[in-house]
């Protein structure tokens, strides 16, 4: 599409940035508790959803840099990936309506493995450098809600205090950035609330109808059901 993103794209980066700044400081401190290195994938198999600026972001990019075998052997990846994520948000759902509560069903997600489709035969990242927030902060402690996260692999000590990151000022401003990006493509939808897996932000076109730039009267994409 035509719209240029790119103001945005600096923006986030911004907050990228700081993520990275975060993580280093963390390992600078406390260099036996981050045990993140080259081949190590296990946030590569975690689950999480992408707001609408990272998957813009990550669409852009991965467009840009994969064509032809490449990217059709990636998008097939997506596609398996994205139908894996479906069924067990699906099922977390039925769970829901048949009142389980949501802690156990969150804990239960947590448990769940699906490979990321950008992590390639070498268990490295195939658009590394521009991936998300939450890639580039796991493996040190983050809070969400006031609890508590750490990746399984560190070694950071229960009930000891650390630098945390707060994730909820994460998902603010990302939430701000795709508040006003949707403000100034003056949609008539609600894509600022999108939410997506990254292989949805892959297979995804993120034209202007999907985008609802314009003035034809389309379905609301946050409306359409994932088949």
């Amino acid at each position: 599409m035509d719209t240029d993103f790119s103001k945005f794209f600096k923006t986030y980066e911004g907050l990228l940035n700081t993520a990275d700044t975060a993580f280093d400081r963390v390992k600078t401190q406390h260099p036996e508790c981050v045990k993140c290195e080259v081949r190590c994938a296990d946030c590569c198999h975690a689950l999480f959803d992408l707001t609408l600026i990272e998957a813009l972001y990550i669409n852009h990019h991965f467009n840009k840099k994969f064509q032809g075998t490449a990217r059709e052997r990636l998008l097939e990846r997506a596609n398996a990936a994205d139908r894996k994520i479906y069924k067990i948000k699906r099922k977390a759902f039925q769970d829901h309506e048949d009142g389980k509560s949501d802690e156990a069903i969150l804990t239960e997600i947590a448990l769940e493995r699906v490979r990321c489709p950008l992590l390639n035969e070498h268990d490295q990242c195939d658009l590394y450098d521009h991936r998300p927030v939450t890639c580039r902060i796991y493996g040190i402690p983050t809070a969400i809600g006031g609890k508590g996260h750490t990746c399984g692999k560190s070694a950071f000590a229960q009930g000891k205090s650390y630098p945390t990151m707060n994730m909820d000022a994460i998902y603010e401003i990302l939430y701000h950035i795709s508040t006003e990006l949707a403000a100034q493509i003056q949609s008539r939808y609600k894509v600022a609330d999108l939410l997506v897996p990254l292989s949805m932000a892959m297979l995804t076109d993120y034209n202007e109808e999907y985008l609802g730039v314009g003035k034809t009267e389309e379905k609301n994409p946050c409306e359409i059901e994932h088949s």
